[in-house]
């Protein structure tokens, strides 16, 4: 019993630990998934992620959709199971991604932070092309995506339908396709359509917000 006690408390360290590296925005699960609002939503293929089967297979995950359908929410969830199965996950918009290897280049540091990028098991990139990359993040940007190619599962979440892709990369096209072309390679793609989870909601109904009927 007390061997057993000891062994849950290490598995219960590591997670914590892995979950603290990951730098998630907050606590997300598939438990608490909204998976009612996406009625078109392939959720069984959803669950076969959750196995982290494409983990083995170094697959890229892609997840599209407008703004407020839960791509967030799902790909920190889909982040959650691979840390519950050990799995270290670093969680990073692509702002930040391609902001922190420029800060590194100017400190010297743009090797080591590149192959910490380059290693974790599982990178999962928010908001993708939010904003278009110029010289040298999109340079950056494909260096690390075809470092990871084949070796390690990328994770990537975009407000882009999959055809306007090639527009994150305005100043230079043919790095652009390259890159998509690795990160489309065997991909599983998840398309998230409908209404915003943000959106307001109706107030109710009341003798000060209701019109009198005559």
């Amino acid at each position: 019993m007390l061997l057993q006690d000891e062994v849950a408390r290490r598995d219960q360290r590591k997670f914590d630990t892995l979950l603290r590296q990951a730098h998630f925005r907050n606590h997300k699960t598939l438990e608490d998934f909204a998976f009612d609002r996406l009625p078109n939503l392939n959720r069984s293929l959803v669950h076969d992620l959750a196995t982290g089967r494409y983990l083995q297979e170094q697959a890229p995950i892609l997840i599209v959709g407008p703004c407020g359908t839960g791509k967030n929410h799902l790909a920190q969830a889909l982040g959650h199971c691979a840390i519950r199965q050990g799995m270290d996950v670093l969680f990073i918009t692509q702002g930040d991604l391609v902001g922190s290897l420029h800060a590194a280049r100017a400190t010297g540091g743009f090797d080591r932070r590149f192959r910490q990028l380059a290693k974790v098991t599982l990178l999962i990139i928010d908001d993708f092309g939010l904003k278009p990359m110029r010289p040298p993040h999109d340079e950056d940007f494909h260096d690390l995506i075809a470092e990871r190619y084949e070796r390690v599962s990328t994770m990537l979440t975009s407000n882009l339908d999959f055809a306007e892709w090639g527009d994150v990369f305005p100043a230079n096209r043919m790095l652009g396709v390259a890159t998509l072309d690795r990160l489309r390679h065997g991909a599983y793609r998840l398309i998230l359509e409908g209404d915003s989870f943000r959106a307001p909601r109706p107030l109710p109904e009341s003798p000060k917000n209701t019109i009198a009927k005559g």
